[in-house]
Order: C-alpha cells, then structure tokens, then sequence
C-alpha cells in the first residue's frame, strides 16, 4: 500500500482525510484512484485540459517526481505520495 498525503486546503475535498491509502503501481494510477474516490478534488488537481495544474507538486517520499519518471513514477508498497500545492503571495 502506498500513503497518499492530502494537504490541509484540499482536505475539504477528501471528506476530511489527511491521508489515504491506495494499491497501485504509480503515480499517475495514485490519482486516478484518489479522484475515483473523491471527484471533487479533480478541478485543484487538473486544469480543463486535463493535465496536472502547474502548481500541484508532487513528491513519492523526498524526491519531486519531475525528476523521476513523472506521473509514471512507480509506487512500492510503504511509499508516501505527497501532494504540495505551490503557496504564492506578498506584495
């Protein structure tokens, strides 16, 4: 099973959970199957061309998965999937 930790300001979406947690092979399913469960949450995570917003994050345990094999990154059971939206702000 891998950890799929829901950020504070999307919690509202996930019926209050701070995490969930999902069987699957990789990144790009992680979603899907947290979308299955949670479509709310669709429109803060994907923009209407149905790609990931540019300022959702997305890290399997330290590492940004920009820098691995992106959304089909694969997910070993133990693995923490973390959603960090990008926070912007000041003058």
């Amino acid at each position: 099973m891998t950890t799929l930790r829901i950020p504070t300001p999307l919690r509202p979406y996930t019926e209050g959970q701070s995490e969930v947690q999902v069987s699957v092979n990789n990144v790009a399913e992680a979603i899907d199957e947290l979308l299955k469960r949670y479509p709310a949450l669709k429109p803060h995570l994907y923009n209407d061309q149905e790609q990931l917003r540019s300022f959702v994050n997305l890290f399997v345990n330290d590492d940004d998965i920009r820098n691995l094999d992106g959304v089909q990154t694969p997910l070993r059971d133990g693995d923490r999937l973390m959603i960090l939206p990008s926070i912007a702000g000041g003058c």
